[in-house]
């Protein structure tokens, strides 16, 4: 068996995994969850096993050694083999099984203490997984603070430092762009007529606009979920959850449009290198620059809506009786919400941006698990001007932590910014503007294939962006795209 036929098979343990996580989302009946825990945990530390195995380890090498640099993909291939393996012989196969476990049980009692909105009856289990995230840090080893290491997993090539300065540099000119557009949906935004908007309905509507902008149904599925997410089960098997409110229908269909772009991502990487970086994404950073463009530069432009509000209205009869101006304005509204995945993309950045100050105070030892909720409340109060009423609508909202993400959260808003910049290039070129122009976003997809779903994880994620728009990603896309749809 050679390097990439163990890769495979490790990637065909995770993919039995990611079944499991996906029914526990959807189906998992809730008495059942103590043994799916020990199902994920058992599976987690045998992919474990097989990737930090002695003959693992031989294949890579003897691969490694054989390399001529001829097949450009196969060496990159063996680099971020070489770059995954060394992360994962420094973990231990129990320490695996142990996190697994803590974050199942951290998954379940997360969801019962948003119900309560009680930050006790979470705070144990997130000390656990703090505990493990430093644990792996000094394992791993990282250049300035523990947070380096959690970085690398998620979005490869980039540095703590490096995303607090972009950050810095972004929140200075969001924060006043982002009070002007509240206010000036005070002014002038209208509201949407009143529901049901019945999920069927919904559904259906949902579905439609999923295949039109390129969804492959064919290969994948829309169930239901309390929070929202897109996995891949296999090379042809893309599943999306979306979850519904009978009040208002846009915030289903923005929630599949973003979980269509993860979703084509997944279904235009390589399928015959499934189990191979070649044929994986290459980061969250930029996996989400997919959901967010469909989502933002695609799904809320007057472009889309002129062809696809007739046959919403269609869907909902109350509509008719609402012009396509308001509902524009409506979609295009700018609040400060204390719910991130209600956010608008005005203000959805504020949001990001606490997150990785909290996460990095917390890996820094510069507040405890106890003085989380104070601290997020402290600092949105700094960014949104209130603070939120509760810890359901405050620091219990997100399910990040609760699945052991912490460094996670940065990858949204270097989606953003990567979105803009890639939407940017795109359009540049005429034929893709004037289908886009058209509602026809054919070139567009064909064009992400082309420059980034098919490059899979063969290049770190600012080679990829300046490979495809021409420069390193920068913030100045995304804020002239901000001004322009909302000042």
């Amino acid at each position: 068996m050679d390097i990439f036929d163990r890769a495979r098979e490790i990637t065909l343990v995770g993919s039995i995994g990611s079944i499991l996580s996906w029914d526990q989302e959807t189906y998992l009946p809730s008495g059942s969850a103590d043994y799916r825990s020990e199902q994920l945990s058992y599976l987690a530390a045998h992919a474990h096993k097989l990737a930090t195995s002695e003959d693992f380890l031989k294949s890579l090498a003897a691969a490694e050694a054989s390399d001529d640099g001829s097949d450009l993909t196969r060496t990159a291939n063996l680099r971020e083999l070489r770059r995954e393996t060394d992360r994962s012989v420094k973990i231990p196969t129990e320490f695996v099984a142990r996190q697994s476990t803590a974050e199942s049980a951290a998954h379940h009692a997360w969801i019962a203490a948003r119900k309560a909105s009680d930050f006790s009856l979470f705070a144990p289990h997130l000390q656990s997984l703090v505990d493990f995230a430093l644990e792996k840090a000094d394992l791993w080893g990282f250049a300035s603070e523990p947070y380096d290491a959690l970085l690398e997993g998620f979005e490869r090539g980039t540095s703590t430092a490096a995303i607090a300065a972009l950050f810095d540099d972004l929140v200075e000119k969001l924060t006043p762009l982002s009070a002007q557009a509240v206010a000036k949906t005070k002014a002038s935004a209208p509201t949407l007529p009143d529901g049901p908007y019945p999920i069927r309905s919904q559904q259906d509507f949902n579905a439609l606009i999923a295949a039109e902008i390129g969804f492959d149904f064919h290969t994948g599925r829309i169930d239901t979920t309390t929070h929202p997410f897109c996995t891949t089960l296999g090379p042809h098997d893309i599943r999306l959850t979306t979850r519904y409110e009978d009040s208002d229908f846009t915030s289903s269909l923005f929630g599949v449009m973003h979980e269509a772009g993860h979703g084509m991502y997944e279904q235009g990487v390589p399928t015959s290198d499934f189990g191979l970086p070649s044929g994986s994404a290459v980061s969250l950073g930029i996996h989400e620059s997919q959901s967010r463009l469909w989502e933002n530069q695609v799904g809320r432009s007057p472009e889309f809506w002129e062809k696809f509000y007739p046959i919403a209205q269609q869907y909902f009869p109350q509509l008719k009786r609402f012009a396509l101006t308001d509902f524009l304005k409506y979609i295009h509204r700018a609040e400060f919400s204390p719910v991130r995945v209600e956010a608008d993309e005005a203000t959805y950045d504020l949001h990001i941006i606490l997150r990785f100050r909290i996460e990095r105070m917390l890996l820094n030892r510069e507040i405890t698990v106890a003085q989380v909720p104070d601290t997020w409340n402290g600092l949105f109060e700094q960014s949104f001007g209130f603070a939120p009423t509760d810890d359901a609508n405050g620091c219990l909202q997100d399910i990040h932590w609760s699945m052991g993400g912490i460094g996670y959260f940065p990858t949204y808003t270097l989606g953003n910014i990567n979105a803009a910049q890639l939407f940017t290039a795109a359009t540049s070129v005429p034929e893709i503007a004037k289908a886009t122009a058209a509602a026809d976003y054919k070139p567009l997809l064909t064009w992400l294939r082309e420059n980034i779903h098919s490059h899979g994880g063969s290049f770190d994620p600012p080679v990829l962006m300046q490979q495809a728009t021409g420069k390193p990603p920068s913030t100045e896309d995304y804020l002239g795209h901000l001004a322009a749809r909302y000042l």
